[in-house]
């Protein structure tokens, strides 16, 4: 990087401020501190959310997806969200132990706008509402339950300008490696590849939930 690098970096939200100018009123006026009705629609219709989480070990953003309505509204200030079957980390709920704070970006496929909730987020393992969540008779390990304290949605610009849902653009998966060789490669060697690959179908299939 030029020497002078650092002169080019804001560390001041005036100078911020001032580089952006006043939020517009619109994107003001979406937001509240509650699920509204319409928020409601969006939430119900999305197959797919990520969830962030911060703690002491870093930042996730964990994908989750099911069918439509992945996160269930409960009422206008509670969400619902089943923990299916993953790799065991558990990074966001090691996260929520520490730090309660949570932050929801929400998908509809064909839709430009998106959806964002912020909160804060416990885990149940109440056998009541795990059995809500069963599915082909397998209950969810936990459900986090998310007290709501913002909800608002985003405008379509940046799902226009990436082109998301256009499927011409859609890329076939052999443009990537395939996930065996990225994992052969990384590992230096200590993941088969190609056994990994083999059987991947196969367990995807059997732990969706």
């Amino acid at each position: 990087m030029p020497d002078n690098a650092d002169s080019h970096v804001i560390d001041d939200i005036a100078i911020l401020e001032k580089l952006y100018g006043p939020p517009v009123a619109p994107s003001i006026a979406k937001e509240v501190d509650y699920i509204h009705p319409l928020y409601r629609r969006f939430i119900e219709l999305a197959p797919f959310v990520v969830l962030a989480t911060a703690g002491h070990d870093g930042l996730d953003a964990s994908p989750r997806g099911d069918k439509p309505g992945v996160v269930v509204v409960e009422d206008e200030k509670t969400l619902l969200i089943p923990d299916r079957p993953g790799n065991n980390r558990f990074d966001s709920l090691r996260n929520l132990l520490e730090d309660p704070r949570v932050a929801l970006f929400f998908l509809v496929p064909g839709i430009g706008e998106t959806m964002r909730v912020n909160g804060r987020a416990t885990i149940s393992v109440d056998p009541e509402l795990l059995a809500r969540f069963a599915v082909n008779e397998k209950r969810p390990r936990s459900v986090i339950v998310v007290r709501v304290e913002s909800a608002f949605f985003q405008c379509s610009k940046a799902v226009v300008r990436a082109d998301l849902w256009n499927a011409d653009k859609h890329l076939d998966r052999s443009a990537l490696p395939s996930t065996g060789t990225i994992l052969a490669e990384v590992s230096k060697g200590r993941i088969d590849g190609k056994t990994y690959d083999e059987a991947l179908p196969g367990r995807v299939r059997s732990m969706l939930y």
